[in-house]
């Protein structure tokens, strides 16, 4: 069921010539946009952005054969937002399943970055079949290592009282994307603004850190069994796939080998592009698609 989706100022409207709607899945609607006919290709984001983050991506390949999909995650984006309790990563990936189930996408190629990579894999963990191809961005696909150490971000999310000032009321982390960019004048003027827009209202705005605490930070955390199926999935996975990676990103750039080990038949490309790399190097992120839409 599709209903019609929020409007948005003018401003930004031009910003995303797309088909815009609202997908009713489960108990929580998906705000969605798309453009182009063909084989689907749905797009998976991560905390604390939306599907705009996926524009430059959907626009480089115009013409193409494929129906560009770029849904935002529950919390995200114009989707709807529950409370920071509901925030699992169990909860988000029945949500994405009950998504592309509503969709009723077959054959389709998944691309996926940040928390993205377990919510989007992990909803099609149980749907397999669905699955015709992966594009891995920067993100984790598996449970960490038993030793891990939390990056400085994720510990920073997690003191008291300091993380819920800097995340609810001044607009942490969104106010500060561009330092994560190889390129930060990447993220600046409406674009900045753009990511900003849809948590502006501090009654609304409790996803970016409840996604932030989502991150384990022992090997006791929940997420840690939802992350170890995911592995489990990916290192199982044989399809075609790719991988393009942001060498600059400060939060996930250090997995890009281990990612690299788990997807054996996977191509590297590697870039100057830090975490939010769709805004630095979309062109090379089409490519990738284009050849594995191309090779299955």
């Amino acid at each position: 069921m599709t209903l019609p989706a929020p409007a948005l100022p003018a401003w930004l409207e031009k910003m995303v010539p797309f088909r815009r709607y609202l997908v009713q899945a489960g108990d929580h609607r998906n705000h969605v946009m798309e453009i182009g006919e063909g084989r689907p290709v749905l797009c998976v984001h991560g905390n604390p952005s939306w599907g705009f983050l996926y524009r430059k991506v959907a626009l480089a390949l115009t013409g193409q054969p494929v129906r560009m999909i770029m849904p935002d995650l529950i919390g995200l984006g114009l989707s709807d937002k529950p409370g920071a309790v509901a925030h699992t990563l169990e909860n988000h990936i029945t949500w994405f399943g009950k998504l592309i189930d509503v969709l009723d996408l077959d054959d389709l190629v998944l691309v996926v970055q940040d928390w993205g990579g377990a919510i989007g894999v992990g909803a099609m963990a149980d749907r397999h079949e669905r699955l015709g191809g992966l594009v891995v961005l920067n993100t984790a696909l598996s449970e960490p290592k038993s030793n891990f150490k939390a990056t400085a971000f994720h510990r920073f999310g997690r003191l008291p009282v300091v993380s819920d000032v800097a995340y609810r009321l001044l607009g942490f982390p969104q106010i500060a994307l561009a330092a994560a960019q190889g390129d930060r004048s990447s993220i600046k003027g409406a674009v900045a603004r753009a990511y900003r827009y849809p948590l502006r209202d501090r009654r609304h705005n409790q996803a970016p850190l409840a996604l932030t605490r989502m991150v384990p930070d022992s090997m006791d955390h929940p997420s840690i069994p939802a992350l170890r199926h995911v592995g489990e999935f990916v290192r199982s996975y044989e399809g075609p796939a790719e991988i393009v990676w942001g060498d600059r990103d400060p939060v996930l750039g250090r997995t890009r080998n281990h990612i690299a080990r788990m997807l054996p038949q996977a191509d590297v490309t590697r870039t100057d592009g830090g975490h939010f790399l769709q805004e630095e190097v979309p062109k090379e992120i089409a490519k990738a698609i284009l050849r594995v839409a191309g090779s299955s």
